[in-house]
């Protein structure tokens, strides 16, 4: 799926949010790793990642040519310093509905409104894609980005106590939420 949208800043510098394409695979990559390493919060960890530059090239081109899923890329300073995309949940006609949700921006650029950026244009994207519901993860200490993801309009309908099993600190909470997509249900 494509986008392409510029916003500024809190700080007063742009930031292109588009999708991400195969000639991006390189720093795509680059930029999941370092964003998994400043953080015990996302999924994984950086030497878990095994997919190759090829793999990952290959990866955002089916999600810019996609009409259900997108890969989302937030350029500043000349460099990709975030990421979000949108996934079917799945395929089968009980679950198409849904899309999951996942984002990761790097550490200094935190507090500057690339997180609500990207949401937000997850969000659209979604509504695009006809998906009647996004669904999304978030560790239970992780204020900052529960309070983005109310404020966005997403709600908590569930946790899993022993959702992550952290190298740091064993077990960790995770909070499920989700955002409904009004008027946008899907008939695909």
């Amino acid at each position: 799926m494509e986008y392409r949208k510029t916003v500024i800043l809190k700080d007063g510098r742009e930031c292109l949010l588009r999708n991400g394409t195969e000639q991006d695979a390189k720093a795509v990559l680059e930029n999941f790793i370092l964003t998994h390493t400043e953080t015990d919060q996302l999924l994984s960890y950086p030497d878990e990642i095994r997919f190759t530059e090829a793999q990952e090239a290959e990866y955002l081109k089916k999600r810019t040519e996609s009409e259900r899923e997108a890969e989302i890329v937030a350029e500043a300073d000349g460099r990709i310093v975030g990421t979000a995309g949108i996934d079917a949940v799945g395929s089968a006609e009980k679950v198409r509905h849904r899309a999951g949700f996942g984002i990761s921006v790097e550490k200094a650029f935190w507090g500057l409104g690339i997180g609500r950026a990207l949401t937000e244009a997850c969000i659209e994207c979604a509504g695009r894609a006809g998906y009647a519901q996004m669904e999304l993860e978030v560790l239970e200490g992780n204020e900052r980005a529960i309070a983005l993801y109310r404020s966005a309009g997403f709600e908590e309908y569930g946790r899993n106590p022993m959702g992550f099993r952290s190298r740091e600190s064993g077990m960790q909470e995770v909070v499920l939420m989700r955002r409904s997509l009004e008027g946008r249900e899907s008939e695909k």
